[in-house]
């Protein structure tokens, strides 16, 4: 703790800022946006090295080296393959000059990001979305794995049931993937979560 305060008062914390919405465009996480396909940023913490830029689509991380060096790092993790879990927040006690919220995302590092803790009231908006997110996607994973299992099911009693030919199995189980694939890459495989972000963000 009191090699934290040292370092704020030298200046040499990385203890980070929420970026305004109307400044989104002056961050370096903009350029690497596939503004293309709709994404967008709802939530941006930037400190002197680190930009964790949160959009409808990923989470794009702007990993500086250290606070002197140009060099940077883009490391981008989708909502779509990369499952929210194990969200965090830490509040400032009374001596504290930051608050703290942590994440998981996906099999990787676990995230920790401090942040000037009179952010606080905008860092809660932040974990009730990710809290948010890795909740639908939990749920989307527990679907497809039925959806599966219902594959399987029904293409046991489609044999069991009738005299069938080859022809008419492969028919069927075309059939059936194609409604299988609909559901589960169309409906239960979210990509886009700005509904979450515009329901718990308040910019």
């Amino acid at each position: 703790m009191f090699k934290r305060l040292a370092s704020e008062a030298l200046g040499l914390s990385d203890i980070g800022v929420i970026v305004p919405a109307a400044d989104f465009n002056k961050v370096d996480a903009d350029d690497y946006l596939f503004s293309e396909d709709g994404e967008k940023i709802y939530f941006l913490i930037k400190s002197k090295k680190d930009e964790y830029c949160f959009t409808n689509l990923a989470l794009v991380h702007v990993d500086g080296e250290s606070a002197v060096s140009s060099k940077r790092v883009i490391r981008r993790y989708d909502w779509l393959s990369h499952r929210i879990s194990h969200v965090t927040l830490e509040t400032a006690g009374t001596i504290d000059m930051d608050v703290e919220i942590k994440f998981h995302i996906g099999e990787g590092a676990p995230f920790s990001i401090d942040v000037r803790k009179n952010f606080i009231e905008q860092l809660k908006d932040l974990y009730k979305a990710l809290h948010s997110i890795g909740k639908l996607q939990e749920r989307d994973e527990q679907a497809r794995a039925h959806a599966m299992e219902c594959l399987g099911v029904t293409g046991q009693m489609f044999k069991l049931g009738q005299e069938v030919t080859e022809e008419q199995v492969s028919r069927h189980y075309l059939s059936l993937l194609n409604t299988v694939n609909s559901v589960v890459l169309d409906k239960l495989s979210r990509k886009d979560f700005g509904g979450v972000f515009e329901r718990y963000i308040q910019n």
